[in-house]
């Protein structure tokens, strides 16, 4: 499964995150993550495994994220802006 998606470069969070150099938050790529992992059928409750933020996402770029079975179990995720990987880890669902 893939799908891209931007922040908006006037998103108000933005201001807050930073002012002088703004970043898309981690948490909200990470809440695409989720989405899409529950989408294909991973069930909750989950956590995050493991995630690595490799290089910043400005406001407006577009990420594309993929998602693909893991061999420990769950989903490795890949978010990539043009050929550019900025943050890849695996979820998982959890028993219970």
């Amino acid at each position: 499964m893939s799908a891209t998606f931007a922040m908006p470069v006037g998103d108000p969070v933005f201001a807050g995150h930073f002012p002088d150099q703004p970043i898309v938050p981690g948490a909200w790529l990470l809440d695409h993550v989720v989405e899409a992992a529950t989408a294909s059928g991973l069930t909750g409750p989950w956590r995050l495994a493991t995630v690595k933020f490799l290089s910043p996402v400005g406001p407006g770029e577009a990420v594309t994220l993929a998602l693909q079975p893991a061999r420990a179990g769950g989903l490795g995720f890949t978010l990539q802006h043009g050929e550019r990987v900025v943050a890849s880890g695996r979820i998982e669902g959890l028993e219970g």
